[in-house]
């Protein structure tokens, strides 16, 4: 399976955000997203997710030489949690599981669910409006824990979490990797570093992959800084 975008432009009046950026992400990795603050990080994910139409260019996902694309294949992480606020956590998960239940692998329990994410007892029978912004991107995480979607999009995913929970979402991430494309956003290098296959910097409105020889060495807060000032100049 392979997720391939191709000449993707996509502009807000004058001002164009991406400018023909192609790539071709591979099954069982996970990409870390680069790029400066309004490189367009987030409008290339709603590009992807359809969320938003594509000036032009294609977003496909092949398998077995067919394009299998369709809405219920990407889930998508926000940075800022679109969740029904007049719900409780609880009742939301189950509203979840029961419109989505024939889609879901491996189904376990409400409570087992919330265990994952260490929401606490209390806490899964308040309304959502009340819940911190760490606790709405918990609940966003869950929707794609339940139904593992073959592609996963997350725009900045660990930065609200405190270290042990973060620590948790990534041995997840990486053990859901397999049989599936993650790609998330993130200006945390080091985080990119630990949990990534393979680096992509969002320059210039067009896709630059980084040699994954680098990533664990010395240099390649360097060549990020490189491909950056490069965008800048």
């Amino acid at each position: 399976m392979q997720l391939l975008l191709q000449d993707i432009h996509k502009s807000f009046g004058p001002k164009q955000v991406l400018k023909g950026a192609s790539f071709c992400f591979e099954q069982n990795k996970i990409y870390g997203l680069l790029g400066r603050n309004g490189a367009g990080k987030t409008t290339l994910f709603h590009c992807i997710s359809k969320e938003m139409p594509c000036d032009s260019g294609q977003v496909a996902l092949m398998e077995n030489g067919q394009d299998v694309y369709d809405f219920s294949k990407v889930g998508f992480v926000f940075s800022n949690p679109v969740l029904p606020e007049f719900l409780t956590g609880y009742e939301f998960i189950k509203f979840y599981i029961d419109i989505n239940r024939d889609k879901i692998p491996n189904l376990k329990s409400i409570e087992e669910y919330f265990d994952i994410v260490k929401i606490e007892e209390e806490d899964r029978y308040r309304l959502i409006k009340d819940y911190s912004h760490g606790m709405k991107n918990k609940m966003q995480m869950l929707c794609f824990l339940i139904t593992q979607p073959p592609v996963i999009l997350l725009d900045e995913p660990l930065t609200s979490f405190d270290v042990v929970v973060a620590h948790e979402i990534k041995q997840l991430l990486k053990q859901m990797k397999q049989g599936r494309i993650l790609l998330f956003s993130t200006h945390i290098l080091e985080l990119a570093r630990d949990l990534c296959d393979e680096i992509v910097v969002l320059n210039h409105g067009v896709l630059e992959a980084v040699d994954p020889q680098e990533i664990h060495s010395p240099d390649f807060a360097d060549r990020v800084m490189e491909i950056l000032k490069e965008d800048e100049q």
